[in-house]
């Protein structure tokens, strides 16, 4: 396994063989095989977006959309689940210091899963809040030990995110699903759980980038709020997309196309198109990732506020990022052909959970468009689809 001196990439590199040998049983379990959980923990994978005072690598967030590409190459459920996990435990890092040391002295290799959405009903108390609701596509919540869940306004409190103990929640079993089975995304359920307001962090400024954090020199701490938690949904897209891809030239010297003259699909200039173009898509998808990850990365190491054009050219970018993948994945099933929906074609996995994942309501490229271009147009954040920007 490969050790923690390398780089996170190149340990994810490392994994790959595994991750694509285990794929099918993530399928039928629909969760992570323990396997893949060991491995990632092993190779340090949980801990590429916690803070190094935790003993976290504090990575950027060009380095996590890197890391879920190479995983996304072999098993989209798994990049996903590593991709959440771990923009969790970049949340933890906007929380105040005692809630941080009460997260990570909990567990050795604390993992983090997470719903933002609102689901729930509160009322106060003294010191905190009592929440009860469920909230639903808790990705990888079968392996975590905390969950940062949406909670609404009650009376002078904001909307917030809650840090809760996954033993204080239920887990309802509702993930029966077409593609990103193994992601294990089932409902979380809460009943008259009480979280103190240590435990609480006001949404509102979060989308101003005013944290609770009192360590402002972590860089990676300072990054804008939804830009981060949008894009990293890009990447593992772009990593099914790149092991289609691969995996469709590798076969094309030995495979025919059926009905044609053509006894190597290599040899087809129908086919070489579609794979230039779906090569084509792929960079794209790429340059509009890098991209948004420049502009998050490059603003939170100045310590400057990514302004509201930005935050929704962010959106754009991993709108048109995901329909770019996702395009190319198309592209290449059908230059392919019927075979690649056999059970037994990792083809067809890659096909269902990349289609699932595109599906995501923050990635939905006509809204993102939408919402970029009312900023485009001077209309007012606050009059925008969205206060999600």
């Amino acid at each position: 396994m490969a050790g923690t001196a390398a780089s996170p990439v190149e340990r994810a590199a490392s994994l790959k063989a595994l991750l694509a040998r285990n794929a099918p049983q993530c399928d039928e379990l629909r969760r992570l095989p323990e396997e893949n959980v060991e491995a990632l923990i092993e190779a340090g994978l949980f801990k590429v977006m916690a803070p190094r005072r935790f003993g976290g690598q504090e990575a950027s967030m060009r380095t996590l959309l890197d890391v879920s590409a190479e995983l996304g190459e072999a098993c989209g459920s798994t990049a996903w689940v590593f991709s959440l996990i771990n923009s969790c435990l970049w949340m933890s890092g906007l929380f105040c210091d005692e809630t941080q040391r009460e997260v990570y002295g909990s567990h050795p290799d604390v993992r983090i899963c997470g719903v933002l959405a609102p689901a729930a009903t509160a009322r106060s108390t003294d010191g905190g809040v009592r929440i009860t609701g469920r909230w639903g596509y808790a990705s990888g919540c079968l392996h975590s030990q905390w969950a940062v869940l949406g909670v609404p306004p009650v009376d002078s409190r904001m909307q917030s995110l809650a840090l809760v103990p996954m033993d204080e929640l239920r887990i309802e079993d509702t993930w029966h699903v077409a593609g990103m089975q193994g992601t294990g995304s089932n409902t979380l359920v809460a009943q008259d759980v009480f979280v103190p307001d240590r435990r609480l962090l006001a949404v509102p400024p979060a989308i101003e980038g005013v944290y609770a954090t009192e360590h402002t020199d972590e860089v990676l701490y300072r990054s804008s709020f939804v830009p981060a938690l949008a894009i990293l949904l890009a990447g593992p897209l772009l990593g099914m997309a790149r092991g289609a891809l691969k995996l469709v030239i590798e076969r094309a010297g030995d495979r025919p196309i059926a009905y044609t003259v053509y006894a190597r699909q290599a040899d087809s200039v129908a086919f070489q198109l579609q794979i230039a173009e779906a090569a084509m898509l792929i960079d794209t998808a790429a340059l509009h990732i890098a991209r948004a990850a420049e502009d998050i990365d490059t603003a939170a190491q100045a310590g400057v506020k990514l302004d509201y054009l930005a935050r929704a050219r962010v959106r754009a970018d991993t709108g048109w990022a995901v329909r770019s993948a996702h395009k190319a994945m198309d592209t290449v099933i059908s230059a392919n052909g019927a075979s690649s929906f056999a059970q037994s074609s990792a083809l067809q996995r890659l096909f269902r959970d990349a289609s699932t994942a595109a599906r995501h309501a923050v990635v939905m490229p006509a809204v993102n468009q939408e919402l970029y271009g009312k900023a485009l147009l001077g209309i007012p954040w606050e009059q925008n689809i969205t206060p999600l920007i």
